[in-house]
């Protein structure tokens, strides 16, 4: 019972820890794309 909980655990752990560095990618990707648009504004005027 105890191998079973640790084996759960750990894929748990894996399981969030690649969720939080796609959601961090998406984060990451959005902030270039919004530091793009503000220097392209900028150029303009």
């Amino acid at each position: 019972m105890g191998l079973g909980r640790a084996l759960i655990s750990g894929a748990a752990f894996v399981v969030v820890g690649l969720a939080a560095i796609v959601v961090g990618a998406f984060m990451l990707r959005g902030n270039m794309h919004m530091w793009d648009h503000r220097d392209g504004a900028d150029s303009e005027k």
